[in-house]
C-alpha cells in the first residue's frame, strides 16, 4: 500500500515582467503583456523537477481589473513525473483584481486552464480552475521597502483525464514571506510556500513540498 503522503524540500526561483503598450502607442496604453519563468529544483533540491514559461497579454478594464489570456510551458521531470519526463502545454484565461486598503493591497487572481500533455496515450483536454488571493502589507517599523506577503491558491481539476487526472481538488498552495522593494518597478518576493498536491484514487501518495521560494516581479 502506498504511504498516504511523501514531503520533499523544493528551492523556486523566478522572473516576472509586466508592462503596458504606451510606448508602442500611447492608444495602447491598457493593453497589458507579462512573462514569467520559473526553475523548480526538488529531491531536496539537489536536481531539475519543472521549469514553467508563461507569455501573457491583457486589457486592463479600470486600474482595478485586468483581464488575461495566456500560455504556458511547463517541462516536468521526477518527483512529479511519476516515471519519464513530459510536457505540460497550457492555454490561460485570467480575470485580476487589485485595490488598496488600509491593512494593505490585496490582489485576486482566477484562472482558468486548458491543459494538454505529450505523455504516450493521453489525447484529453483537462480542465482546471485556479483560485488566488493574495495581501501585501507594510512593514513601515521595520523599513519602508519592506512589507508582509502572504497568499494562497487553490486548484480544482474540472474532468477526469486519460493522463490520470482525477476531477476535485488538486492541490494547495500556501505562501507566507517579506517582499523588498528595490525600487519603484522592482519587487522581490522571498519566503515559504506549502505545496500540497492531492492524489484522490491513485496508487500514489499525495506530496507535500516544502518550498523556498524567490521572486523577482518587475512592473514597468
Amino acid at each position: 500500500m502506498a504511504e498516504k503522503k511523501v514531503e520533499d524540500f523544493h528551492t523556486w526561483a523566478g522572473i516576472e515582467m509586466t508592462g503596458d503598450l504606451s510606448g508602442i502607442n500611447p492608444n495602447f496604453k491598457n493593453f497589458k503583456y507579462k512573462l514569467f519563468a520559473q526553475g523548480r529544483f526538488g529531491d531536496n533540491s539537489t536536481r531539475f523537477t519543472q521549469a514553467l514559461i508563461r507569455p501573457g497579454i491583457g486589457y486592463a478594464i479600470n486600474e482595478k481589473v485586468t483581464v488575461w489570456l495566456g500560455y504556458d510551458w511547463v517541462p516536468t521531470s521526477r518527483p512529479l513525473a511519476l516515471k519519464d519526463s513530459f510536457n505540460d502545454h497550457r492555454i490561460w484565461q485570467q480575470l485580476s483584481l487589485k485595490d488598496n486598503y488600509t491593512i494593505g493591497t490585496v490582489i485576486s487572481r482566477t484562472r482558468l486552464e486548458q491543459r494538454f500533455f505529450d505523455i504516450p496515450g493521453s489525447t484529453d483536454v483537462a480542465y482546471r480552475y485556479r483560485q488566488l488571493f493574495k495581501l501585501s502589507t507594510p512593514m513601515p517599523s521595520v523599513s519602508l521597502k519592506v512589507s508582509f506577503v502572504i497568499w494562497n491558491e487553490l486548484f480544482v481539476d474540472l474532468n477526469t483525464t486519460d493522463a490520470g487526472i482525477k476531477s476535485g481538488l488538486n492541490q494547495n498552495w500556501a505562501f507566507a514571506g517579506i517582499g523588498y522593494h528595490i525600487n519603484k518597478q522592482t519587487i522581490v518576493e522571498i519566503g515559504y510556500l506549502n505545496q500540497y498536491i492531492n492524489r484522490p484514487k491513485s496508487s500514489r501518495p499525495d506530496q507535500m513540498f516544502h518550498v523556498l521560494s524567490v521572486n523577482m516581479l518587475m512592473n514597468f
